[in-house]
C-alpha cells in the first residue's frame, strides 16, 4: 500500500503563481502516477509568520517543506 500524500500550498494574498503552480503539481502527480490531497491557502503576512512560513508560495508535502529557504518574510 502506498503512502497517502498530503500537499499544503500557502501563498500570500497577492501571489500570482497559483495557476501555474496548480498546473505543475497536477502534471507532476500525473507523470508519477500519484494522487494527493492538495489544499491551497492564502494567508496574510501575520498568519504566515505565526506558522513560520518563509516564502510565497510555500509547498509542504506530508509535513515537510519542499524547498526550505533560509530567508524570512512572506511577501
Amino acid at each position: 500500500m502506498s503512502e497517502k500524500i498530503r500537499i499544503d500550498v500557502f501563498m500570500n494574498l497577492t501571489c500570482t503563481t497559483e495557476p501555474q503552480l496548480r498546473e505543475n503539481l497536477k502534471k507532476a502527480l500525473s507523470l508519477e502516477g500519484l494522487t494527493a490531497e492538495v489544499s491551497y491557502k492564502r494567508l496574510s503576512p501575520e498568519e504566515a509568520e505565526r506558522l513560520g512560513l518563509k516564502g510565497s508560495p510555500t509547498v509542504i508535502i506530508n509535513g515537510k517543506e519542499l524547498q526550505p529557504l533560509p530567508q524570512g518574510g512572506f511577501t
